[in-house]
């Protein structure tokens, strides 16, 4: 009995074992060596009839399982993405090694569970089709926000917002087989508060939250979408950025020789920019910013012809129908902000030179101008500023909306172009601007000038202005700038001096088609026509320009274009002695300046 027993225990077991090692085993890869088996017993046919059935209903089972999930799949509707928060939600069902679907054990990134499915990402076209998959992970949620052109990105927030470009070839794959999604390799990466910063954009000049091409002159804004033109360097600590533009031209004043005060000559107007800065702890942001032109050693003390412009001075003499040269150090400045929060900022800028808070963005800086060579004649109704001898301006950011004002030195730099003017800060000015969306720049200023003039030391100026700038990417290197201003100039006593002026560019890859159109209001005395007329007598003049810059080729990092341009004048009848009726001017030129910055 006993040994009857015994055999049907030990056929029991070799049985057990059999069965069991033909299933799947959890345990597989694992070292069993150190585990002592006894060997089965040889596989009976019963028991290979068996096994074989249940492989089959196994089989049958994972089937129907596989065919549903992927019937849920199909029905389920497409993830949205919000209006609100203009975040897309994606998840991708995980594969385990030998195949099978363990997407319903997925977990979002806040530990629940969640149901399979995979949705494309796109960039407006540029990136590509990218699947990322959600998973239980010790990172903060990151929500990518959809992409703008104007290619930056907001430093120190909580998550990681991919606003621009900046993203346009970043690659973003899951290569290393772990739950979270990492980048280049199979590591968990942490994203809470990354600085886009170290990325290599650019911010703001005074602001870690602002894009880099609202930057403008001074410390002037434009909107988000403004093209730059320039060169960024970047170091361990520093971000470096080159630009600037030189015409070498044939400038002909008056070529219909309809009055006697036109001329013509060979010159070259030119300016130049270099730009540094460099985060200060986690909130702070040092700029320095400076410009040169080297107008002072190729036009000489008078400047070059231009029909009714007027301001400055020379040998005694006021300068009337030439634009004056500028400055050899025309701005050496620095600037420190800091940022409460994303949507406030607090700034102090110190120049000498600099550029105070008054007015919109200097004319060489404004995207509708940026190619045409000659200065506004309303130039010293809204931007002549842009060369003070000693300037300080405190600022705030709240949101879209930008103070500040500012202590400055009234008068006008002197004809010596090499040497620093003595700094006064007998003057101020106070400017609002708003930036309602990426596309406009909103502005206006008020201003107390000080004897701006060194011939009429004993006049005051109030100066006042309005602006509105406009700029959109179309992309590919297509886009609309365009800029509607206005400014007075009053004296105590008086009505005032206005001027007005539209002007437009429309940029095709390499060709760009630009326009202007001034109506300032000049007086006798500002051009000259004492004792014909009184002093206080105010001529309205028009000017219209039309011209055209095309890209020949480029050096390196620099284009060269070939263009000209073409203007017609129109003066009181009261003029015509002087000036000719409608006299007309062109200018032919080969242009040099850096290439597009594409972020």
């Amino acid at each position: 009995m006993k040994k009857h027993l015994l055999l049907t225990v030990l056929v029991l077991s070799g049985l057990t074992i059999t069965v069991t090692a033909q299933q799947k085993d959890p345990m597989k890869g694992m070292d069993m060596s150190h585990m002592n088996h006894t060997a089965p017993p040889k596989k009976t046919a019963a028991a290979k009839k068996k096994i074989t059935a249940k492989k089959r209903v196994a089989k049958k089972t994972v089937e129907k399982k596989t065919k549903a999930k992927k019937t849920i799949a199909k029905k389920k509707p497409p993830v949205k993405t919000t209006a609100k928060s203009k975040t897309k939600t994606l998840i991708a069902p995980k594969k385990s090694p030998a195949g099978m679907d363990h997407s319903m054990h997925d977990m979002d990134m806040k530990g629940n569970k969640t149901k399979p499915a995979t949705t494309p990402m796109h960039d407006r076209g540029n990136m590509g089709q990218m699947d990322m998959t959600k998973q239980k992970t010790n990172s903060d949620t990151m929500p990518m926000h959809n992409m703008q052109h104007s290619g930056n990105a907001p430093a120190n927030h909580d998550t990681m917002h991919m606003d621009g470009g900046a993203m346009d070839h970043m690659n973003m794959n899951n290569k290393g087989g772990h739950d979270s999604m990492n980048m280049q390799g199979g590591h968990d990466m942490k994203m809470t508060g990354m600085d886009m910063n170290d990325m290599g954009s650019m911010s703001h000049a005074y602001s870690l939250n602002l894009p880099m091409n609202r930057n403008g002159s001074g410390t002037g804004w434009l909107p988000d979408e403004s093209p730059m033109y320039g060169h960024m360097i970047h170091s361990k600590k520093w971000m470096y950025m080159l630009h600037g533009s030189v015409w070498l031209r044939y400038n002909d004043q008056d070529y219909n020789h309809k009055g006697a005060r036109g001329d013509s000559r060979f010159d070259a107007p030119s300016w130049f920019m270099f730009m540094a800065q460099r985060k200060l702890g986690q909130h702070g942001l040092f700029h320095f910013s400076s410009m040169f032109s080297l107008d002072p050693v190729i036009e000489g003390g008078k400047g070059y012809p231009l029909l009714f412009q007027t301001g400055e001075s020379y040998q005694g003499k006021s300068l009337v129908d030439r634009q004056h040269p500028h400055d050899l150090f025309s701005e050496l400045a620095v600037g420190y902000s800091y940022a409460f929060s994303k949507n406030t900022d607090a700034f102090i800028y110190i120049g000498y030179p600099g550029e105070p808070a008054l007015g919109p963005v200097t004319f060489m800086h404004r995207p509708s101008s940026l190619d045409n060579p000659n200065s506004p004649i309303s130039h010293h109704w809204v931007d002549a500023t842009h060369i003070t001898f000693g300037v300080a301006t405190i600022g705030v950011r709240l949101g879209k909306f930008k103070a500040e004002g500012s202590a400055f030195t009234g008068r006008e730099p002197d004809e010596n172009r090499y040497n620093f003017d003595k700094p006064r800060f007998d003057s101020w000015s106070g400017r609002l601007s708003f930036n309602p969306n990426k596309n406009w720049t909103l502005q206006v200023s008020h201003g107390y000038v000080k004897s701006p003039e060194e011939l009429h030391h004993a006049e005051n100026i109030y100066k006042t202005t309005a602006s509105v700038i406009y700029s959109i990417d179309l992309g590919n290197e297509h886009g609309i700038d365009a800029t509607a201003l206005w400014g007075m100039n009053k004296q105590e006593g008086d009505e005032g001096e206005n001027a007005l002026l539209f002007e437009a560019a429309l940029r095709q890859r390499r060709n760009a088609l630009y326009t202007r159109y001034e109506w300032t209001q000049k007086s006798a005395e500002e051009l000259v026509l004492e004792p014909l007329f009184n002093s206080h007598t105010v001529f309205p003049v028009h000017a219209f320009t039309i011209g055209d810059n095309y890209d020949l080729f480029s050096l390196g990092k620099i284009r060269v274009a070939g263009g000209g341009q073409w203007s017609i004048y129109n003066a009181p009848s009261s003029l015509n002695a002087i000036y000719g009726k409608n006299p007309m001017a062109f200018q032919v030129y080969i242009r040099l300046y850096p290439s597009l910055m594409k972020m």
